[in-house]
C-alpha cells in the first residue's frame, strides 16, 4: 500500500494537479470594477484559461453572468498560484481545481473551502497505449512500464488497489506532460487527460485510451469549490454563478463551433481545430445520464464518500480522513436545481 503523504503547506501548492490539467494560455485579468448594476465575482482556477471554461466563456460572451446581476473575471492560475488557498482566504469567490481528490485532501488539513458543484461528471483521465500493443484493462499493465506524472502516481495506486494488483508487478516511470515516451517506446502507456487531443496526435500511431472511470476509480474532473462564509454570506451570487454558467455550458452543446469561436476571442492563442475536437470529447463528460435527471452541475454524496474511502485506504490523509459535510455543499445545486439545465 501506498503511503504517501500530503501536508497542507503541500495541498496549497498542489491543489490543481493531481490528474494534470491540460495547459492553457492565460487569460490575464484581476478584481476590476464591476459594470454598473453588477459584482464582480472572480473564478479562480488551478490551470492557464482555455477549454474546459467553455461555458463559462460562453455565458459571459453571451450576457448570461450580466442577466444575474454578475460580472464574471476568470483568474488563471498556474504552477506558482495557490489556487485552494486562495479562494479559502476569501480573495476570490469561487474556484475550480482538476479533480476532486485535490479538496477532500484539503478539506483534510482543514482548509475551508467545499466542493459545492461539478463541471464533469466522468473523469477524462485515461491510461493510453499504442493500438499494436495495446492495454485495454488494469490486469494488462501487470509487468509493464507505465508513463505518470509524479502527481498522478496516487491514481494509478488507487486503480491497482482497485483491482487488487500489488504495485510491484508494475513498473512506474515518471514522465512531464508530453507522450514522447510512448512514442519512442520508452513505457507502454502514458497518462492524460482524453481533451489532450494535440499531445495524443502528437504520439503519431493510433492509440487506445482506457479510461479510469470505467475501471472503478470514478473521480469528478473540474469541480466548483467555495468557502464556507462564502455559502453563508453570499449564497445569492453563488446562485447566480450556477444559473449562469449552467446555461453557458448548454449554449455550448448546442452551439459547438459557435461556442468555440467565443473561446479562442477570449484566449486568442487556442487554435480552433484543437478546440473543436476537445469540445466533443470534454461535452460528452460534461453532459451525461446524470446532467439528464439532475441537470448541470449535480455530484452524487455517495460517489464522494467512496472517493474518500478510498483514498483513506490509501493512507492519504496524514491528519485523518474528513468528514464529508466538510468536503461538499449540495447548497447552491439545491437553490438552483429548477434552473440547471437537464441534459443527457
Amino acid at each position: 500500500m501506498m503511503n504517501s503523504r500530503f501536508s497542507r503547506r503541500h495541498i496549497l501548492k498542489t491543489g490543481a494537479g493531481l490528474a494534470g490539467a491540460l495547459a492553457m494560455p492565460a487569460l490575464v485579468s484581476s478584481r476590476v470594477l464591476a459594470q454598473s448594476g453588477t459584482k464582480t465575482i472572480n473564478m479562480q482556477l488551478g490551470w492557464l484559461g482555455g477549454g474546459n471554461q467553455l461555458g463559462e466563456v460562453a455565458a459571459k460572451h453571451m450576457g448570461y453572468f450580466e442577466k444575474e446581476g454578475l460580472n464574471l473575471a476568470i483568474q488563471p492560475g498556474g504552477p506558482s498560484i495557490d489556487g485552494v488557498a486562495i479562494v479559502a482566504s476569501g480573495r476570490y469567490e469561487i474556484g475550480q481545481v482538476s479533480s476532486s481528490p485535490s479538496l477532500m485532501l484539503a478539506a483534510s488539513q482543514k482548509i475551508p473551502v467545499k466542493a459545492i458543484g461539478v463541471s464533469a461528471q466522468q473523469h477524462p483521465y485515461a491510461f493510453f497505449s499504442l493500438a499494436s500493443a495495446p492495454i485495454n484493462t488494469p490486469q494488462d499493465m501487470i509487468g509493464k512500464k507505465i508513463g505518470i506524472q509524479a502527481t498522478g502516481k496516487i491514481l494509478l495506486s488507487a486503480l491497482l488497489k482497485k483491482h487488487n494488483i500489488p504495485e510491484s508487478q508494475v513498473e512506474v516511470v515518471v514522465i512531464g506532460a508530453d507522450m514522447t515516451p510512448l512514442a519512442t517506446g520508452q513505457v507502454n502507456a502514458v497518462t492524460g487527460w482524453l481533451t489532450n487531443t494535440t499531445a495524443i496526435a502528437g504520439v503519431g500511431q493510433p492509440v487506445v485510451a482506457m479510461k479510469m472511470w470505467d475501471h472503478g476509480v470514478q473521480l469528478y474532473a473540474n469541480p466548483y469549490y467555495t468557502t464556507s462564509d462564502m455559502l453563508q454570506k453570499d449564497p445569492e451570487a453563488l446562485d447566480g454563478f450556477f444559473r449562469a454558467a449552467g446555461k453557458g455550458w448548454e449554449y455550448a452543446n448546442s452551439n459547438r463551433e459557435a461556442a468555440v469561436d467565443l473561446l479562442i476571442k477570449e484566449f486568442p492563442n487556442l487554435v480552433k481545430k484543437d478546440e473543436l475536437a476537445a469540445a466533443e470529447i470534454m461535452l460528452a463528460h460534461v453532459f451525461t445520464e446524470a446532467t439528464k435527471k439532475n441537470g448541470w452541475a449535480t455530484f452524487d454524496p455517495a460517489n464522494w464518500a467512496e472517493q474518500i474511502k478510498l483514498y483513506d485506504e490509501l493512507g492519504q490523509f496524514s491528519a485523518g480522513a474528513p468528514a464529508l459535510d466538510d468536503v461538499i455543499s449540495t447548497a447552491v445545486l439545491d437553490a438552483t436545481a429548477a434552473d440547471r439545465p437537464k441534459i443527457g
